[in-house]
């Protein structure tokens, strides 16, 4: 009998490299790696069950275990890692210098649901006092009308959210002033190309984001890996061979990071930057696995729960295959 075939969407990492360019191959499982943006994998997962294993919006995951038949089974492998805190834009005019003047303003977000989201009102209430449901949020596409909610939301009735109109776009109403605040993950155009009216919450966001980290250990997870439930299911032992294989890709994009013969990346200062890496958060800066993610874990699921997305408050152990939850040594 042959090895399984499994198709992986997962956007392009250096961390996953090795299994898109099959130096790496899961036990048992030839893989088709399909390198897609994050947004068309989640969408194209969420709706339509197309991939049998994905990167997926921890976010998203954790609403989709409230299904009825929830369809997918995570492993503790997260793609994607992201501090927010310079992901929060105003605009200039808006008369928001500090955090605590977001109360009672307008403030776009593509999705409620989104991780990024759920991260950063997570940290602007823990950390400065900004209540969740102290703004009102207004949904829609960044840079392209029309984007929905992925999931539908049934929300406490304390959260007001509302979609922007079908010609709309969040960065244009940014620029102008029509929203005064914008919570996301890509970097707005309006800013990009320099706008005057639109800049960062935090500009020195480096120096706050390991402040963060030094107070809390926290480096937010953004994506984790889910496996259609009915993929694991029948082949339980899918889990552990994809977590393996992925540990082992990112084992190999660690080494590339500190080669110092050639750099491997085009920045000049990679060295310096790994070892200032180092310095702050430790060798295993990126870590995968149950354990060392637990306790970063239970506070995204608190705020999912605080912010209407869980209807219950799920524990980390929930998330995940449970034959991934014990690393095991060679």
């Amino acid at each position: 009998m042959g090895n399984l075939q499994l198709t992986m969407a997962c956007w392009n990492y250096d961390r996953t490299r090795a299994l898109q360019e099959g130096r790496i191959r899961p036990d048992g499982i030839d893989l088709t790696y399909l390198p897609l943006p994050v947004e068309e994998t989640f969408f194209r997962m969420l709706r339509h069950r197309e991939f049998d294993a994905a990167e997926m919006s921890l976010s998203s995951y954790v609403v989709s275990l409230f299904s009825d038949n929830p369809p997918f089974i995570a492993i503790p492998v997260f793609p994607s890692r992201f501090f927010r805190h310079s992901c929060i834009y105003v605009n200039s005019h808006s008369g928001i210098r500090e955090p605590n003047d977001l109360i009672g303003k307008r403030v776009g977000t593509p999705e409620y649901q989104m991780t990024a989201g759920v991260w950063i009102r997570g940290i602007l209430s823990d950390e400065y006092g900004v209540p969740v449901d102290s703004v009102e949020y207004f949904t829609g596409g960044e840079e392209e009308p029309g984007r929905p909610e992925k999931l539908r939301l049934d929300l406490p009735s304390n959260i007001h959210v509302h979609p922007i109109g079908p010609e709309k776009t969040l960065s244009a109403m940014l620029d102008s002033g029509e929203i005064d605040a914008l919570y996301t993950a890509r970097m707005p155009s309006c800013f990009a190309r320099g706008s005057q009216n639109v800049r960062r919450l935090f500009p020195n966001y480096k120096e706050v984001e390991q402040a963060y980290f030094q107070k809390t250990r926290i480096f937010p997870i953004m994506h984790t890996v889910v496996i259609r439930r009915d993929v694991y299911e029948k082949h339980p032992w899918v889990a552990q061979s994809l977590m393996k294989a992925l540990a082992q890709a990112q084992q190999e994009a660690y080494a590339d990071l500190y080669q110092t013969a050639a750099l491997k990346l085009m920045l000049p200062w990679l060295t310096s930057h790994v070892e200032e890496t180092r310095a702050v958060m430790g060798r295993d800066f990126w870590p995968y696995g149950f354990e060392a993610n637990e306790a970063t874990l239970a506070v995204f699921l608190r705020y999912s729960y605080e912010q209407g997305l869980s209807k219950r408050l799920l524990q980390p152990r929930d998330l995940f295959a449970p034959e991934t939850l014990e690393s095991f040594k060679i």
